[in-house]
């Protein structure tokens, strides 16, 4: 995908064909072993430096070395015009202009069987059996290195099967939990139930699964374990996210929110560029002085939509500027230039949608966080301890209500104290709910979160995923979507 100039056309096409990318995976695969053979053995000698010299030249031309190229898999090390695929090939069509005398292999030995008979037929046949046999040492010179090659794969072999076995065995044994030896099987795309279903806002049809863009830019909510983020930052390199991206679209996922920095930008480009169809949901800084950056970012690299991210609303609003806040929604109304672009807010604090609904904000949806709580390093509930029932006033926020986050127990993945006040107040707001946070930074199963979420009232679920948790975070989705059919809150997207 990362192609250009010479074939690159039928390189894309290859790429965005999936049946003919199935054909030409095989064929690959098939070509460098029979190629290999053929030259180890001798076997076909100029057929097979002529294919793969033409193979060579296809990697070679598909990411060259050249200065200015934007292509990032170009082997190991930094190449000038000269690489690995260019010096193997100029070899390979060394070898295939060569004399036919000066190949040791198996090609003389089938060419001196085909010419036997005439051979037989000299007057100094004895002399010509001799120079056969000793012809043939030649052409079978290569035997002796198959054999010491392939004794070396077995023993290797060997050894690596000893070595997984000695670590899965006894006192030695390792698992997803106490250690990172073993690999641990998950949900594949051919254990895919079904495609996440869709709603819709504002025109946009939107995955009720959305994928949520915080793990991929290495925040994992992990409290004090301060490893946590750096080693997610190394695991999702470029390649993994768009890697990810991809097993999105493939399971029916189709909106990503991601953020507005220099990182996520330059992966969102990449993405592009490689045809990726995921829309995109911007989350937006904002301060009291400065609205803008942000927002002009996203617009122009073509957000579908745009929200303020929770931490800020939830400052405003407690500082009682909402006035801010308004101001951002007029200034994304007024330069989004598109009326299909969408404007939501995020909180953590339901008083955001508490305020937003009162003074008429015109925004299209509302992020909140919401999950049971249930999971012990969730912390103290504020007011929604069980047998909590709304006032009879239907006001919501009660005089000791401390907000969602705020408080000497915060610490950064415990964001819901007050389910039971969300699920009431959001019964009211004919607006459309992204809930975010619905597995407590991973606390809470899947299957738990999304019928939790699902069954309470939200129309969507954005959740940060691993590219190996997609296909099971997609099915759980659907489970619970197709058991959340009778619910409280009427579907508002």
């Amino acid at each position: 995908m990362e192609s250009q100039g010479l074939f690159s056309g039928i390189f894309h096409w290859i790429a965005e064909t999936p049946d003919v990318l199935r054909v030409v995976d095989t064929l690959n695969v098939a070509g460098v072993i029979l190629i290999g053979l053929s030259l180890f053995l001798g076997l076909l000698t100029r057929i097979s430096a002529f294919t793969g010299a033409m193979l060579l030249f296809f990697y070679y031309i598909a990411n060259p070395p050249f200065i200015g190229y934007s292509g990032e898999a170009t082997g190991e090390g930094h190449y000038l015009i000269v690489n690995k695929q260019l010096i193997e090939m100029g070899l390979l069509l060394v070898i295939a202009f060569l004399p036919r005398n000066l190949f040791w292999g198996v090609d003389r030995w089938i060419m001196r069987i085909w010419r036997r008979r005439k051979d037989e037929k000299d007057a100094n046949h004895v002399a010509v059996v001799q120079s056969v046999r000793r012809e043939m040492l030649k052409d079978l010179i290569a035997l002796p290195f198959l054999g010491g090659f392939s004794w070396a794969l077995a023993n290797k072999r060997k050894w690596e099967s000893y070595e997984e076995l000695n670590l899965v065995s006894g006192k030695s044994r390792v698992d997803a939990i106490s250690g990172a030896t073993k690999m641990v099987e998950f949900a594949k795309l051919t254990e895919l139930k079904g495609k996440v279903p869709t709603g819709e806002i504002k025109g946009h049809k939107i995955s009720r699964l959305i994928f949520g863009g915080g793990i991929v830019s290495g925040y994992a909510h992990s409290r004090d374990l301060i490893y946590v983020s750096p080693l997610i930052q190394a695991y999702n390199n470029d390649e993994k996210v768009l890697e990810t991206f991809n097993l999105c679209e493939a399971v029916g996922i189709n909106t990503m929110v991601l953020r507005v920095d220099n990182n996520m930008l330059k992966i969102l480009k990449k993405y592009r560029k490689r045809r990726g169809t995921l829309q995109w949901i911007a989350q937006c800084r904002i301060t009291e002085e400065n609205i803008n950056p942000d927002i002009d970012a996203a617009i122009e690299n073509g957000a579908m939509g745009i929200y303020i991210q929770g931490m800020d609303c939830d400052r405003l609003v407690r500082d009682n500027k909402i006035g801010v806040l308004a101001r951002a929604v007029e200034y994304i109304r007024k330069h989004g230039q598109n009326d299909q672009l969408i404007c939501g807010f995020a909180a953590h604090d339901l008083r955001v949608v508490v305020e937003c609904e009162k003074h008429g904000l015109d925004l299209d949806f509302y992020m909140k966080t919401f999950n049971s709580a249930n999971y012990w390093t969730a912390g103290p509930r504020l007011v929604n301890e069980p047998g909590w029932k709304p006032d009879p006033t239907g006001n919501t926020i009660t005089p000791e209500y401390a907000g969602d986050i705020i408080g000497a127990d915060y610490h950064d993945n415990m964001w819901c104290n007050t389910p039971e006040q969300t699920k009431e107040f959001m019964k009211k707001v004919e607006k459309p709910w992204v809930a975010y946070k619905v597995l407590g930074a991973g606390a809470i199963p899947p299957s738990t979160g999304f019928k939790y979420a699902f069954g309470n009232g939200a129309d969507f679920a954005c959740v940060g995923m691993f590219d190996f948790q997609i296909v099971e975070n997609a099915n759980c989705a659907c489970e619970a979507l197709s058991e959340s059919s009778q619910r409280d809150r009427p579907w508002m997207a």
